[in-house]
């Protein structure tokens, strides 16, 4: 208690500093993730990714970021083992944002998709462990959260999959695709904008004062979803069928109908990658302010303040701007050819797995869903389509990064320990 109320300033001091540096992370390397596909299927620029990146992971990150915060803060250590030393809970932190933070910064450079939920998860029961001993890491949540980095990528993917073959059969089958495509397209714009919608009115907006029933939350979101195929509508009829010889059955044109829906779906991933994803970055922040303003009082379901969210939206979008690029190249291009119409099943299955967790307040990891949904669409096309050596190499990152997060966290805890007593 004493040391806590000694060195209270120093510690969230270096907790936001750390939380930012984390965020930059998750920004340079998830954001990434959740922008790879839009980018590698040319439907948007990398300059228009960043600022459509901008806007709406920062939105998901402070308008439906809180839910998840609290099982990734309270879920992973038993608190009773930390209320004799509570400032062993803010060592602890300090250190999985730091050394999550490192690795990220190091997997960015290389352009490895990581998990960032991992890179934390790991770091936390890493000190949790040697720390605080083996019975204080909550291992049956370690278990939950593992189990659902498995189950993401299968769902994603097996959602992707059907996406990809309702497009085929609906669309790409169809006698004249153009046409086909003109009139199924609204269908999907709306299902992107009700899915999102839903999910954020059911679980995201209480802190903001907004707190609706679920009939309230399920009109609101057909109204929303009716709102956004308008504005679909609009934008899709600005596109003429351009005849083409090398384009006998005008797919090209399909293409770009799809072009336009890959805005709303980047819109959607990005939200939900914010809604989701801010969580690594300000969990441990949270559990740092909370337990120095309450002089040492561990709370597993204290508020998480709004500038931390804020904060934590702003170096994700720092991360994306300043580092983001390789990793979208390896998403974008690396695991399969994705066009428009792949591009959009991949996405939409991943933003859809992505809010349904957020939802449940299961922190899955971003990268694995996104990953599992472009995997999934590429199968649909048959095995040859994948690039197993690039799909090696990122199953493989995702290998190192739970020990990398752990080991690092271990000797910070120590130094942070050995500093302040």
């Amino acid at each position: 208690m004493q040391i806590i109320a000694q060195h209270g300033d120093i510690f969230i001091i270096l907790a936001c500093l750390f939380g930012f540096f984390m965020a930059w992370g998750v920004g340079a390397n998830d954001v990434a993730n959740a922008m790879g596909t839009s980018v590698g299927s040319k439907a948007i620029t990398i300059k228009q990714a960043i600022i459509i990146a901008v806007i709406f992971e920062f939105l998901g990150a402070w308008l439906a970021g809180g839910e998840v915060t609290a099982t990734i803060r309270g879920g992973m250590l038993d608190p009773a083992l930390l209320e004799a030393n509570p400032q062993l809970l803010v060592y602890g932190m300090l250190s999985a944002l730091l050394a999550a933070g490192i690795w990220l910064m190091i997997a960015s450079a290389r352009g490895w998709p990581v998990s960032t939920t991992h890179s934390i998860v790991g770091a936390i029961v890493g000190f949790g462990a040697v720390g605080l001993g083996v019975e204080a890491v909550a291992w049956s949540r370690v278990g939950t959260i593992a189990s659902s980095w498995v189950i993401s990528p299968l769902l994603a993917g097996t959602i992707g999959f059907v996406l990809f073959k309702s497009v085929q059969y609906l669309i790409f089958e169809n006698q004249d695709p153009f046409a086909a495509a003109k009139r199924y397209v609204p269908g999907y714009v709306f299902l992107v904008g009700f899915i999102v919608s839903m999910v954020t009115l059911t679980k995201g907006l209480t802190h903001v004062g907004l707190d609706l029933s679920f009939g309230q939350s399920f009109l609101l979101s057909i109204l929303i979803g009716i709102v956004i195929m308008g504005v679909g509508v609009v934008m899709q009829r600005r596109i003429k069928y351009v005849q083409s010889a090398s384009d006998h059955f005008g797919y090209a044109n399909v293409e770009r109908v799809f072009g336009v829906l890959m805005i709303f779906t980047a819109c959607a991933m990005a939200f939900a990658h914010g809604s989701n994803d801010v969580a690594n970055a300000v969990g441990p922040l949270a559990a740092v302010i909370s337990v120095v303003r309450s002089d040492g009082v561990i709370d597993s379901a204290a508020l998480v303040p709004w500038w931390v969210l804020v904060l934590g939206g702003g170096g994700i979008v720092v991360g994306l701007v300043t580092y983001g690029h390789k990793v979208i190249a390896t998403v974008g291009t690396g695991i399969t050819e994705l066009t428009p119409s792949r591009g959009f099943a991949a996405t939409l299955a991943a933003a859809t797995t992505v809010v349904l967790a957020s939802g449940t307040g299961l922190p899955i990891s971003t990268t694995h869903t996104l990953v599992g949904a472009i995997l999934g669409v590429g199968l649909a096309r048959g095995m040859a389509a994948l690039n197993l050596r690039v799909i090696g190499t990122i199953v493989m990152s995702w290998l190192i990064t739970l020990p990398a997060g752990a080991g690092l966290a271990i000797v910070f805890f120590f130094m942070f320990k050995g500093m302040f007593g």
